[in-house]
């Protein structure tokens, strides 16, 4: 049963408050992916374990309350499905829709994950997974670090209004912290043009050595309002057969958990 959304499963439990309706109901809508956004009524049937029956009348039931369209052959979703879901998502705050999917990312890669916002001249951390300690500083939520060395940062300042950016430089401190940092404004900025065109960042030992991150921003519709990032060890990067590929993948990565957690929050209003 790896390939079908069965609707006649029992509950763990069977009791009086099962209500068997709703759940075949669920099971349709379900049986509707990424893969068979549009189907017949037997290949719905054959998706759920429903009779042709009993699956006509759900389908019909759903394009009844506008969750399901039919051109008379096949069914396919409307966008009504997503107001299912908005009631959990406009609950949640950004940190805890970033969270799931820093999980992921970061048992995907083996490697540390982080979400951050601008606050001042500063990042500050919202949300954290650790697979191991890589920097010195240990790193919490809240913890924070100046934006302009940071990989989260510089995808922050690169999305900023040119007025806000002026602002930024104009009270901003920047100075070198290793050996392999830029120090000056016009070096930043120069930097952040190359983000700005191609959507993510990387760090290289710049805030501290033996330090590497790839970050990518975070939108709330049109506006980036956070950043997401993967942490890594220098020396195992360059270890690898061909380091530049490996980065080329880990930010394709981070881009995409990026889009993920924008569409959680879009979603969410």
């Amino acid at each position: 049963m790896t390939d079908a959304v069965r609707a006649d499963t029992q509950p763990p439990q069977a009791s009086d408050q099962y209500v068997q309706s709703l759940a075949r109901g669920l099971a349709v809508i379900r049986a509707f992916d990424a893969d068979r956004p549009v189907m017949t009524l037997t290949e719905v049937a054959a998706r759920t374990g429903l009779t042709r029956a009993t699956a006509r009348r759900f389908l019909h039931t759903l394009v009844e309350l506008g969750y399901v369209r039919t051109d008379g052959k096949t069914f396919a979703l409307t966008a009504k499905v997503l107001q299912l879901g908005y009631a959990y998502l406009s609950g949640l705050s950004l940190p805890q829709l970033a969270q799931p999917h820093l999980e992921e990312l970061s048992l995907k890669l083996g490697e540390s994950t982080s979400a951050a916002v601008l606050d001042g001249t500063d990042i500050a951390y919202i949300a954290r997974v650790t697979t191991r300690r890589i920097m010195n500083v240990g790193i919490t939520v809240g913890t924070r670090f100046p934006a302009y060395a940071t990989s989260m940062g510089r995808v922050l300042l690169a999305a900023l209004p040119p007025a806000a950016l002026e602002a930024y430089l104009a009270e901003a401190e920047i100075k070198p912290l290793t050996p392999r940092a830029l120090g000056t404004a016009k070096e930043l900025l120069a930097v952040l043009d190359i983000v700005r065109a191609q959507g993510w960042c990387l760090l290289d030992q710049e805030l501290e050595l033996g330090l590497m991150s790839v970050a990518a921003p975070v939108y709330d519709g049109p506006k980036v309002v956070a950043a997401v990032n993967v942490s890594l060890q220098a020396q195992s990067v360059a270890a690898r057969p061909d380091p530049e590929s490996y980065l080329a993948s880990v930010a394709r990565e981070i881009v995409a958990t990026a889009k993920l957690v924008s569409a959680d929050l879009t979603a969410r209003g």
